[in-house]
């Protein structure tokens, strides 16, 4: 079964686009772009291993989801894009997390059963 990933995003096509261009990774992904899509879907998805936060949100409401986040799923780490590195930065972001944080403790996961 493929890890789940929560990308959240101000766009919902900035979602699709990431998801399209990282679907070489065997990482199922999900996708929400407000308060409401992120709570529908940490509450419906016991699975999600991590969450990628972008940073075209305004800052009071990455601050809100953070909480919400870490209120509803304590188990997830959630990982904050910069801003620097602007919208084109976010799909490098995306896999470099994913490659360092989901995939590698599948992998040693994996080996360890």
């Amino acid at each position: 079964m493929k890890p789940v990933v929560l990308l959240i995003g101000k766009l919902p096509n900035v979602i699709g686009n990431v998801a399209e261009q990282l679907d070489h990774l065997p990482i199922q992904w999900l996708g929400a772009h407000d308060q409401p899509e992120v709570v529908r879907q940490l509450e419906t998805e016991p699975r999600i291993e991590c969450v990628i936060m972008g940073a075209g949100l305004d800052d009071q409401i990455r601050g809100d989801l953070i909480g919400i986040i870490a209120a509803l799923r304590p188990d997830v780490c959630i990982h904050l894009k910069d801003r620097a590195s602007g919208p084109e930065g976010l799909v490098p972001f995306v896999e470099r997390v994913v490659q360092m944080e989901v995939l590698a403790r599948s992998r040693s996961t994996a080996m360890a059963g």
